[in-house]
């Protein structure tokens, strides 16, 4: 009867694992630009608030094309622990997001600026 419990318990902890494994795999949203002429799209880390983005790009040999991401810049890395979104506004020709904080309701504006993801500083 102890090694049925072993394994019962054994099974338990492995599907906690798979369980938590499932939960942070979720950590993410994604949202593309508002902008109607670019190919653009936002990542979120919903509970560091740090943000990237990729788009498709051409190559030269007219191939299929390559992904571009950039990486977090200038306040667009982990912020302090809390629980974040993305909005888009509805403005056509904007190319950036709002990052905004779901606890304290600050946000920033996020963009693409010289090959990395830049945030403004948070506000209310």
């Amino acid at each position: 009867m102890a090694k049925r419990s072993s394994i019962f318990f054994a099974g338990l902890a492995a599907g906690a694992v798979l369980t938590a494994g499932a939960a942070r795999a979720a950590n993410y949203e994604f949202l593309a630009a508002p902008a109607t002429d670019l190919n653009r799209v936002f990542r979120l880390d919903k509970a560091t608030g740090e943000i990237g983005a990729c788009q498709y790009g051409l190559t030269d040999e007219g191939s299929i094309g390559v992904t571009i991401c950039y990486k977090s810049g200038e306040g667009a890395g982990p912020q302090a622990p809390s629980e974040y979104g993305l909005v888009a506004s509805r403005h056509e020709r904007e190319g950036g997001v709002f990052r905004v904080d779901l606890r304290t309701g600050a946000m920033s504006i996020c963009y693409v600026l010289k090959q990395a993801v830049v945030c403004t500083p948070p506000n209310k």
